[in-house]
């Protein structure tokens, strides 16, 4: 297994839209094992296969206190999604940054597993915002592109200055 590169925000790649994935083999299983051992790492709860540069539709959850509920959704498609709430957010793409972001309280996604088998699962809560922000990542999205324009142009500006510091 091997750790992959995260993208940062506002790299023009974190915009780019996932294909979906034509067969599951053991490419893509290694891509996900590859994403969940990155995702601990790093640390986070979830990472979508854009935020490594890999425009696949991919991604990977454990929101699990103990960090061994690992969930690999290959193709995830919400059916389903109602009720509303409001969370903060964070993104290992947009290290160091929270806001507060409106998604679904309860979703129902479709997905391929790791041996290509169609599942469905109902998740709200955490689980719910982290499902939702994942495929926002394979459609080319950032949490932060809900925020408003003087928010993005700061947190912009913010990151900036942290590479600066860090290089």
């Amino acid at each position: 297994m091997a750790l992959l590169p995260i993208l940062r925000y506002p790299d023009p790649r974190l915009a780019k839209v996932a294909a979906p994935v034509e067969k599951v083999d053991d490419g893509i299983r290694t891509l996900a094992r590859n994403m969940a051992e990155t995702m601990y790492e790093a640390p986070g709860i979830g990472l979508a296969a854009t935020q490594v540069n890999v425009h696949k539709q991919v991604i990977v959850i454990d929101v699990s206190e103990t960090k061994d509920d690992l969930l690999v959704l290959i193709n995830p498609q919400i059916t389903h999604r109602d009720g509303l709430q409001v969370g903060e957010e964070g993104c290992l793409s947009v290290p160091g940054i929270y806001d507060k972001v409106e998604r679904a309280e309860h979703v129902t996604v479709r997905f391929l597993d790791m041996d290509g088998q169609p599942r469905t699962l109902e998740a709200d809560g955490l689980l719910a915002v982290c499902i939702q922000h994942e495929l926002d990542h394979l459609q080319g999205k950032v949490f932060v592109d809900y925020l408003s324009q003087l928010k993005q142009g700061r947190i912009k500006a913010k990151l900036a200055k942290q590479a600066r510091i860090t290089a």
